[in-house]
């Protein structure tokens, strides 16, 4: 039976409908905008969550140019006088901001001259217009140079309202999607203040008091704080993931995820979707990282036992998490993230309005950056600012478990004496030093203690402490899960004296049971003969070690 593709990346909402992708149906959006809007309507969202595509079907849905045929049977479509008062009823400008990334303010000015000629492009009917004076067609060309000044860049979008409205004798919507892209880059470059200063008056000058305009819908991953980019303007209704209104029409709802894994035979599939991509809370509505799940669902399709992968990882630079766990120095800050990863809730004042140079000022304003974007989400009711966050899922933790690791490692290597005195017992055959030492280590670290994580996942995080601590000793051979005997060795460590090598096999104790594990973790050495590769090799002293850990425990058996 034929299934209709997997729209992975595709923005378009007029290609999806005609080039046959499956479509989850978001046109309820219209209905309820048309019911609620406000003079200019901000929706703030984190990636990958859909925003472009729905601004996409806006400006289908609205432009007197969109085909609409596209929204036949969909559920807007139900909604007969909205459709016959405002479908291709309007002039529309759809600009997009998320393209203007560049390393100077030169350089990011010139992106957004590109971005306003090819708006303005759309419409060179203009210059044959009747209803346009001569000099009301002199301005529109102004809008079609290269040599734009910053003073014609400002006044763009105003000026082309103005004249659409001149020639169609209609008002015009506005659409800017990802408004906040060229601040974010800015504010990373170097250049933030220009940039600033370059935004405010863009949308300014077509936001405040603009007779043209019959409505605006921005989209954004932040809401930038008002006085630095929106002051003065009053008529400003912003929709953030806070909101109730509007709140399942970004991302998928748990019915939808359900009835598109039914359609492509995956409905099996379903709880390792839901532990991976689900968790999502905006407004009081379930929701699932959509980007995610549809790549999910396309590995699926090629490969039916495909494993959960982190799809969002490659993304992003996920310099919130960076920048967060690299504050855990501060004893209580670790304690909450060791709580958060473990699956419980932490009660946060949140600010929703700040500016990129404030987002890092402080722990507090970390916690409300890492809510906008994402990585954390709402759990119940809001008590005024005061919101209980949680780490929405599987995919979300492991970033976190990445980051965590990768500041570990890189914080180990500035203690070169203790590495060494860690290695130097290792190889002496001293587990009393290898565990005292380890635990000391264990102790600086972020622990993974969620009673709801996988065994194998808490074994993997002990696993890659040890690696990070090994890593200073550069002359040694270092693998991890090589297959060795009947099995695959945990760690396996050939010094490069080359006359003795060492086994390592790490165990979780979920049970806190130490010992027991330790001797679970030697005996399975013990009958997959994991030593026999390096008695080949001509290594003669052998050391297998058994390592059980639990929270910030550890305990090291050794057996030569």
């Amino acid at each position: 039976m034929h299934k209709k593709k997997l729209p992975i990346g595709i923005e378009n909402f007029e290609d999806i409908i005609k080039e046959d992708f499956y479509y989850v149906d978001k046109t309820g959006f219209i209905s309820e905008l048309m019911m609620n809007w406000g003079a200019v309507n901000l929706f703030t969202r984190p990636r990958r969550f859909g925003k472009s595509l729905n601004m996409s079907m806006l400006e289908n849905f609205f432009s007197l140019e969109g085909d609409k045929g596209v929204f036949r049977g969909l559920e807007v479509s139900k909604e007969r006088k909205l459709c016959e008062q405002h479908m291709g009823r309007y002039p529309v400008i759809s600009v997009s901001l998320k393209g203007i990334d560049a390393l100077s303010y030169e350089d990011a000015f010139q992106m957004a001259i590109r971005v306003m000629k090819r708006a303005a492009a759309k419409a060179q009917y203009l210059l044959e217009s009747e209803v346009l004076s001569q000099n009301d067609k002199i301005e529109y060309q102004k809008l079609l140079r290269d040599d734009m000044s910053e003073a014609v860049f400002c006044d763009s979008l105003r000026v082309l309202s103005d004249l659409l409205e001149k020639h169609h004798g209609q008002k015009v919507i506005l659409l800017i999607d990802e408004y906040d892209v060229p601040l974010a880059k800015a504010y990373e470059n170097g250049y933030y203040e220009r940039m600033i200063a370059l935004i405010r008056n863009f949308l300014g000058q077509v936001l405040k008091t603009n007779h043209s305009l019959r409505f605006a819908v921005l989209t954004g991953c932040l809401r930038i704080s008002k006085e630095s980019i929106f002051t003065g303007l009053n008529n400003l209704k912003v929709l953030t993931i806070a909101d109730e209104r509007f709140d399942k029409y970004f991302g998928f709802t748990d019915q939808e995820v359900r009835t598109l894994l039914e359609y492509y035979d995956m409905a099996e599939d379903y709880q390792a979707v839901r532990e991976w991509y689900d968790g999502y809370q905006f407004g009081s509505t379930e929701i699932y990282c959509p980007w995610d799940v549809l790549n999910y669902c396309d590995m699926l399709r090629s490969n039916p036992t495909a494993q959960p992968e982190n799809y969002w990882i490659n993304t992003s630079s996920n310099d919130a998490v960076k920048r967060f766990i690299s504050e855990s120095a501060n004893a209580t800050t670790k304690r909450e993230v060791e709580r958060l990863i473990s699956g419980e809730v932490i009660t946060k004042e949140i600010h929703q309005e700040l500016t990129y140079p404030d987002m890092y000022k402080t722990i507090d304003h970390i916690w409300s950056l890492l809510f906008m974007t994402g990585y954390l989400t709402q759990r119940g009711k809001a008590e005024g600012r005061r919101m209980q966050l949680a780490i929405p899922n599987l995919e979300i933790r492991e970033i976190f478990v990445t980051q965590i690791m990768e500041f570990f490692q890189g914080s180990v290597r500035a203690d070169g004496e203790m590495l060494n005195r860690f290695c130097d017992a290792l190889e002496q055959g001293d587990a009393e030093s290898v565990e005292k030492i380890f635990t000391a280590y264990l102790r600086k670290t972020i622990s993974i203690r969620d009673t709801s994580v996988k065994k194998s996942m808490k074994e993997n995080f002990y696993h890659g402490v040890l690696l990070g601590i090994l890593g200073v000793k550069e002359q040694w051979g270092i693998s991890s899960n090589r297959e060795m005997g009947d099995g695959y060795a945990d760690i396996l460590i050939e010094p490069d004296s080359g006359e003795v090598g060492m086994i390592i096999e790490v165990k979780y104790a979920h049970d806190g049971n130490l010992d027991a594990a330790c001797r679970k973790a030697l005996m399975q050495m013990e009958y997959t003969g994991y030593e026999e590769d390096l008695l080949d090799d001509g290594v003669e002293h052998i050391l297998k070690y058994g390592i059980a850990c639990y929270k910030k425990r550890c305990k090291v058996m050794l057996v030569e």
